[in-house]
């Protein structure tokens, strides 16, 4: 029984590996869902902040790295989204509730559109000493379109979430010169695969 109330209140979303869960906290949960339970739970926010909240569940989504809970925050009077690996003390009222209408179409699609309005972005500034096209040729199209300067050199602006080591590791791949304007979060992305790539070819470990 408690296996059918898990799924039928759970949506998958993607897969991975993320942090372990207490099957009895997925079960508190996955009852309330099903049975339109409020649920009160103890919540730890990612700054450490911690509180206390009476929610009306609607989903459980798994992420496959994660799994949160979609609710209606009563206190707050809003919808909102919460990791389960930090909600602690989890409880069923025992009060039932007439579930209300998601924003969006599902609960995975709200979850979605929550985690990219959270999303820390950069906006980012490179010149190349080479000309646009030879740089457009050379990186991912969503990252923006260079601009020329002049007949030798080009500028990038553009917008990145949290993957700077990554766009740090695509610059590196140019065969061409680059400086990075801002932010200074990719400056230092930048700084510390080059002092990495440096060690390798002097046969050196560490951490940069």
């Amino acid at each position: 029984h408690r296996v059918t109330t898990l799924q039928a209140a759970t949506t998958p979303l993607t897969s991975g590996d993320g942090p372990s869960i207490a099957p009895e906290t997925l079960t508190v949960m996955a009852s309330t869902v099903a049975g339109h339970e409020r649920l009160r739970f103890a919540y730890r926010a990612a700054d450490g902040a911690e509180s206390r909240r009476l929610t009306e569940p609607y989903r459980l989504v798994s992420t496959g790295r994660r799994w949160y809970l979609v609710a209606y925050d009563i206190d707050r009077d809003d919808w909102r989204t919460f990791r389960v690996d930090r909600v602690s003390e989890p409880f069923a009222t025992g009060a039932r509730f007439v579930p209300r209408e998601l924003p969006t179409g599902s609960a995975a699609e709200y979850l979605r559109q929550s985690m990219q309005r959270q999303q820390e972005s950069y906006d980012f500034e490179v010149v190349f000493a080479a000309p646009a096209d030879f740089v457009a040729a050379r990186l991912p199209k969503w990252l923006g379109t260079p601009e020329p300067l002049d007949e030798n050199s080009s500028l990038l602006r553009g917008s990145v979430g949290d993957a700077v080591q990554w766009v740090a590791f695509r610059l590196a791949m140019l065969e061409c010169d680059f400086t990075v304007r801002r932010p200074e979060e990719l400056v230092t992305a930048v700084r510390e695969l080059g002092a990495r790539l440096s060690r390798a070819a002097e046969g050196t470990t560490g951490r940069a």
